[in-house]
């Protein structure tokens, strides 16, 4: 017996709720009460009735896609296509400012891996970084590469847990070169993946110096958790000054 599934019609705030998502990757209750002038309970209700739809994913305060490990790969891939010129201007511009033989933590990312492809054609850089991806664009004839080995993360070849922020803290580097989600209208830096999350932060607690490296998309972005304030970082690179 094939079991059938009958997923309900939206109704226009139904509908607007899920283009949000779609558009932003994680929308918060508060902005959807704001934006439809509704309340916290109503868009609530909307959010429960999305994610029973196996629309949406349901979090604390707020909604996001669903990402299936093939959602993820498709996610990756896209993301690699996307802002090409501007993630190759700003990995340049971030490289050029990293000077010889420096301590650098990479961080995972497209824009970041850009940078290490740059930062690769140069020699004498000692590298820490949990991206499997970042690492593989050094030439281990030329560099020093540490991979901060963890629990797998994803399909972006990332590596997160307590073992990563452990060694994190034992070291001291020159840079953190850091990615992120989105950058919010009160200039708060953040990601979805609040494990990433205490890896990059460990990072910046090691660096003397902490580099955002940020494409103009990802402003007015909002994501799940923050990261840190933009303040917090010596220098925000993005294609544009």
């Amino acid at each position: 017996m094939t079991k059938q599934v009958q997923t309900q019609a939206l109704s226009q705030r139904q509908a607007a709720i899920l283009s949000q998502v779609s558009q932003h990757g994680y929308v918060t209750i508060d902005a959807l009460s704001a934006q439809f002038d509704v309340s916290d309970q109503t868009v609530r209700r909307d959010i429960i009735e999305l994610s029973n739809q196996g629309r949406i994913q349901r979090f604390h305060g707020g909604a996001g896609p669903i990402e299936s490990l093939e959602t993820q790969r498709l996610d990756y891939l896209q993301k690699r296509g996307q802002n090409l010129a501007e993630k190759a201007t700003v990995g340049r511009k971030a490289a050029a400012l990293i000077h010889d033989g420096a301590a650098l933590y990479l961080d995972v990312g497209t824009t970041i891996e850009a940078c290490a492809h740059d930062l690769a054609k140069r020699k004498g850089f000692t590298v820490f970084t949990n991206s499997m991806r970042a690492a593989m664009a050094f030439d281990p004839k030329h560099h020093q590469v540490f991979v901060l080995g963890g629990r797998m993360a994803g399909v972006d070849g990332s590596l997160v847990g307590n073992d990563v922020v452990q060694k994190l803290s034992e070291i001291h580097l020159d840079y953190a070169l850091i990615a992120c989600s989105g950058i919010d209208e009160n200039a708060r830096v953040m990601d979805f993946d609040i494990s990433k999350i205490a890896v990059k932060k460990a990072a910046m607690a090691a660096a003397k110096q902490s580099f955002l490296l940020a494409t103009l998309s990802k402003l007015n972005r909002s994501a799940l958790a923050v990261i840190s304030h933009i303040d917090d970082f010596e220098t925000v690179i993005s294609e544009r000054d």
